[in-house]
């Protein structure tokens, strides 16, 4: 059958596409802003006639509404990585959290305990030789996609073509449910004097002709204000958004200097707003890949000179870092940082920086901690971290000792927690 017949002949609406969606099924639903909403507002739609529905995805950019009270007989969801609109839901029994670095993310589909009954996804519009585009979500819904026993695709002309092996061919979607939606967006957060020397002191560990991971929010944005300066930068990310798009209208990202996929963004996913989503269309700099590539801290290391950059919530006087939890609540997830980390540290010429307030709670709390509340899950261990940034300055602990490491670490805190600090360290660690 020609591609065509094959797209004509499966061309449905969104509310009989949920009807396929049965009681027990088990529904991959793509990522952040590639999410389905048409399709997952028509599931939601059928709450009473289904139970036991697990859905599951990474962080979820749109309502979310499967994670309500009301709907906790029809769905239960499973969290690979915990969002605003999911955290609830997380904290209160209703949702549950997988851990898994984002590298591992895809395998959860296609060989483990989440392969799915159903993929939910977002596509454009066939070309002519019939082959669709996950533009700005690939990570691990392609592999969902594939592997899934019936696949379904929202089909929207406003998601960007990406290329790099961001396609797949119509005849590996079962059914096609039309729709010009307005894509998810994520508009450029506000930044703030804090957020400006953070990205100070981080764009000050940047040289010219480096290759960069960054991820989305207030600091990443800020360090991207400050590189103007620099010249022929590259990217080798998860993700990107609206900075980046500037920084290669600027000049300053040209990707001339990189060894591996020279003159290329190589990324798996995007955020941003409808202008970045117009820019990234038919780009042919973009080149979007699985998680299994991106993240993959073996092809990370083959770039040479691989700065990452990514957050944290606090960081303990041994170096231990806690991103993803506050306490034994889940705030988010592991993502890719662990992913980026060891590939910056195989990198030839490589460093990998975790950047963050000094503060939280308007200035009442450290985030540069004694030791880690109890029950706390460490997400980038004392034994990969590097760098330690903050509004007071850089602390470098890759190879220094644990007394060195809190003698740093005190001195990029807040001056406020500066003595109280060291006094907690003698009384734990005797020195």
């Amino acid at each position: 059958m020609h591609w065509k017949e094959h797209y004509q002949s499966r061309i449905i609406d969104a509310e009989e596409a949920a009807r396929m969606i049965k009681s027990g099924d088990k529904v991959a639903v793509g990522h952040a802003c590639g999410s389905p909403e048409i399709l997952l507002d028509a599931m939601v739609a059928r709450a009473a006639e289904l139970e036991n529905v697990e859905i599951s995805h990474m962080v979820a950019m749109g309502k979310a509404e499967y994670c309500q009270p009301q709907y906790a007989r029809s769905f239960r969801h499973n969290a690979i990585f915990v969002g605003a609109t999911s955290r609830q839901a997380v904290a209160e029994g209703r949702a549950d959290y997988t851990p898994r670095f984002f590298v591992e993310i895809p395998s959860l589909f296609t060989e483990g305990p989440l392969c799915p009954d159903v993929a939910l996804i977002t596509v454009s519009p066939p070309d002519k030789q019939g082959y669709v585009s996950l533009g700005i979500s690939v990570d691990y819904t392609k592999d969902a996609a594939r592997v899934a026993k019936l696949t379904i695709a929202e089909v929207n002309p406003n998601m960007p073509r990406t290329g790099g092996d961001a396609y797949l061919p119509v005849s590996e979607i079962d059914y096609f449910v039309p729709t010009d939606r307005p894509m998810l967006e994520i508009q450029p957060p506000t930044i703030g004097e804090v957020e400006k020397a953070i990205g100070s002191h981080v764009a000050s560990l940047i040289k010219d002709g480096d290759c960069l991971q960054l991820g989305i929010g207030a600091i990443p944005d800020a360090v991207l204000t400050f590189l103007g300066e620099k010249n022929d930068l590259g990217i080798h990310s998860e993700m990107i958004s609206d900075g980046v798009m500037g920084l290669v209208e600027a000049g300053v990202v040209t990707c001339r200097r990189k060894n591996f996929h020279p003159h290329k963004i190589v990324l798996t996913f995007a955020m941003g707003t409808a202008k970045f989503y117009e820019w990234l269309s038919d780009n042919s700099m973009i080149e979007m890949y699985p998680a299994t590539f991106t993240n993959d801290p073996f092809v990370i290391a083959q770039n040479d000179n691989m700065v990452s950059v990514n957050s944290a919530i606090s960081v303990d006087l041994m170096g231990q870092v806690a991103a993803d939890a506050m306490g034994t609540k889940q705030f988010s997830g592991v993502g890719g940082q662990v992913d980026f980390v060891r590939g910056a540290a195989r990198s030839k010429g490589g460093r990998s920086i975790i950047a963050m307030p000094a503060t939280a709670a308007k200035g009442k709390v450290s985030r540069i901690v004694a030791g880690l509340e109890r029950g706390q899950a460490v997400t980038t261990s004392r034994n990969d971290v590097d760098y330690i940034v903050t509004e007071f300055g850089v602390a470098h602990l890759k190879g220094r000792t644990l007394r060195e490491r809190a003698e740093a670490l005190i001195g990029i805190c807040a001056p406020a927690f500066r003595e109280g600090l060291r006094e907690e360290y003698r009384e734990l660690y005797g020195r």
